[in-house]
């Protein structure tokens, strides 16, 4: 789940790596809880983010915690901040 902290002045979420194939970036899958506003149930809505991995230590299904960063390229503005949970 994609959990909303400040750091700062900078957003940080937690999310789960979905592809690592481009050198030193990773794609970060963020999901929420919505509630539909006329049903009153709550739906999964997902996001993927664009992170910086300057170390290229990040692999498909660790659990990363992402924070806002400079633009870095065309869609990359986050950066990795720590790995929480390495994929088996």
């Amino acid at each position: 789940m994609a959990e909303l902290n400040l750091k700062g002045n900078r957003r940080v979420l937690t999310g789960v790596v979905v592809s690592d194939k481009a050198d030193k970036t990773i794609v970060v899958r963020c999901e929420t809880l919505v509630k539909h506003s006329l049903y009153k149930k709550y739906i999964r809505r997902h996001t993927k983010f664009m992170a910086h991995d300057p170390s290229n230590e990040c692999g498909i299904g660790d659990k990363v915690q992402i924070v806002e960063f400079r633009p870095l390229s065309r869609r990359k503005r986050w950066h990795l901040d720590k790995i929480l949970e390495k994929a088996v």
